[in-house]
């Protein structure tokens, strides 16, 4: 959810890391996100699931790659 919506607040995504245990927004707040970047126009709640389990893996190892850290890569990827 907090890279979902800096993403659509059009921040750089970049120098942003999740912080465990950290709440932002609201639960409506985060069910609109998911419904608005899923990318199925009436996903059932096991889709959601998917969508968001999915993505959550993928943000995680992005931010345990090198390759995705802005300090070792320098602007060679930026945006990446």
């Amino acid at each position: 959810f907090q890279y979902l919506k800096r993403f659509d607040q059009g921040c750089d995504l970049d120098a942003f890391w999740y912080e465990a245990l950290s709440v932002e927004g609201s639960p409506v707040e985060c069910l609109q996100l998911f419904l608005l970047h899923c990318g199925i126009v009436d996903p059932s709640w096991a889709e959601l699931r998917n969508f968001t389990w999915f993505l959550n893996i993928q943000l995680r190892d992005c931010e345990a790659s090198v390759f995705c850290n802005p300090d070792f890569v320098q602007d060679t990827l930026n945006g990446f």
